[in-house]
C-alpha cells in the first residue's frame, strides 16, 4: 500500500472525530481539509498531530471554565443555604419524603399546643387510678404459687445489695425489667392466634398495654437518674437473662410467668413505698416532674418527683391484679382467651 493510500484510510477514520470537535454548532463552517496542508504522507501525519494537539488543548480549556463556573455555583450554594439557615433562627426542618404519601401528623394537646411527644400521642395519657388498695397480697398456697413467690424474694437480694436506697437508679432498673412479660406474654399469644385462628379475647392488647406502661416508666425515670456506664452494662445483662428465662417459663406454665409477674409487681410497690418515705422525710430531693410525666399522666403542671412515683405506683398494683387475674384463670383450667380482658385498666 502507498504511502498515500495509507493516508487516506487514517483520514477517512479520524477525520469525523477531529474535525467534528473543532465545530461548536451545526452552522459552522466545515473545517479545512488536511490534504491542503501539504502533499506528502508524513506531512499528514504531523498535521493530525497537530490539530488533535489544538483540540484538546481547547477542550481542556473548556472543561476548566465548567469547574470554575461549578465551583462558582456550589459556593452560591452554600451560601444561600447559610443565609436561609439564620433566617430560621437556627431552626432545622427535616424534609422528609412524600413518594409513599405517609406525612407525619401535627397533634394539639387539649390546651391548643402543638403535641411534643411522638412516643405517645393525646389519646394515650390518662389520669390513674391512685386509690387502688396498695396492700393487697396473694398468699401462695400451692407448691407452683410458692415457687414463683420464692424465685421472686431471691431476685430482691441481689437487687437489695447492688442499689440499697438508690431508689432512682432502682426504678430505672425494674422498669428494664417489668417492660419484658407483657412483651412476651402478648408475643406468644399473638402467635398462638396466628396458628390457630381464634381471638385472644383481648390478652395481646392488655399484656402489650402492660409492657408500653412499664416502658414510659422507663422513659420518665431515664430523665431523673442518669445510669452510669456500668448501670447500663448490668441492664444488659440482666435482660439478656430475663427475657430468655421468662420466654422459656411461659412456654411451658403460662400460669407460672404470671404469677411470677404479680409476685414482681408487689415488689414494685414495696420498692415505691420506700422511695415515697425518703422524698418525705428529705433524704431524696424532691425536684420537679419531668414534663414528659406530666403529660402522661396529666398531671398538674407544678407536679413533683413525689406525684410521680404515685401514680406510677398506683400503676404497679393495677399490673398486680392483671397479672394474678391472669394466673388464676389458668388455675381454674380455663384460658385467657374465654375472659374478657381487662384493657386499659390503670
Amino acid at each position: 500500500m502507498s504511502t498515500r493510500a495509507a493516508g487516506s484510510v487514517l483520514l477517512r477514520h479520524l477525520g469525523p472525530r477531529v474535525f467534528g470537535s473543532v465545530s461548536s454548532s451545526p452552522a459552522a463552517a466545515p473545517p479545512r481539509p488536511l490534504l491542503a496542508l501539504a502533499g506528502g504522507g508524513e506531512w499528514r501525519g504531523a498535521a493530525v498531530w497537530v490539530r488533535l494537539l489544538s483540540t484538546s488543548a481547547a477542550e481542556a480549556k473548556e472543561e476548566a471554565a465548567a469547574s470554575k463556573g461549578n465551583a462558582g455555583s456550589t459556593a452560591a450554594a452554600k451560601a444561600e443555604a447559610v443565609e436561609a439557615a439564620k433566617e430560621g433562627d437556627g431552626k432545622k426542618d427535616k424534609v422528609v419524603s412524600s413518594y409513599w404519601g405517609v406525612a407525619p401528623s401535627k397533634l394539639m394537646s387539649k390546651d391548643g399546643v402543638e403535641w411534643r411527644w411522638s412516643c405517645f400521642r393525646p389519646w394515650e395519657a390518662y389520669k390513674p387510678d391512685t386509690s387502688i388498695d396498695l396492700t393487697r397480697h396473694h398468699e401462695p398456697k400451692v407448691l407452683l404459687d410458692k415457687i414463683a413467690y420464692w424465685t421472686v424474694k431471691l431476685l430482691r437480694v441481689p437487687t437489695d445489695i447492688f442499689f440499697q436506697r438508690r431508689y432512682g437508679c432502682r426504678a430505672m432498673m425494674l422498669e428494664t425489667v417489668a417492660a419484658v412479660p407483657g412483651m412476651v406474654g402478648g408475643m406468644l399469644l399473638h402467635l398462638r392466634s396466628l396458628r390457630r385462628f381464634e381471638h385472644s379475647g383481648g390478652w395481646i392488647r392488655a399484656l402489650l398495654e402492660e409492657a408500653e406502661n412499664e416502658r414510659m416508666h422507663l422513659m420518665t425515670f431515664m430523665e431523673v437518674a442518669k445510669p452510669k456506664w456500668y448501670e447500663r452494662a448490668l441492664v444488659l445483662a440482666v435482660q439478656g437473662v430475663f427475657f430468655n428465662a421468662y420466654f422459656l417459663g411461659y412456654l411451658i406454665s403460662p400460669k407460672f410467668a404470671h404469677r411470677v409477674v404479680g409476685y414482681l409487681e408487689e415488689e414494685a410497690i414495696h420498692s415505691y413505698t420506700e422511695y415515697l418515705k425518703d422524698l418525705e422525710a428529705g433524704k431524696i430531693e424532691n425536684v420537679p416532674a419531668p414534663a414528659i410525666a406530666i403529660d402522661y399522666w396529666q398531671l398538674p403542671a407544678d407536679a413533683t418527683l413525689k406525684d410521680v412515683v404515685v401514680v406510677v405506683r398506683s400503676d404497679e398494683a393495677h399490673h398486680r391484679d392483671v397479672n394474678h387475674f391472669a394466673s388464676d384463670i389458668h388455675f381454674q383450667g380455663m384460658q385467657l382467651k374465654e375472659t374478657p380482658a381487662p384493657i386499659e385498666y390503670h
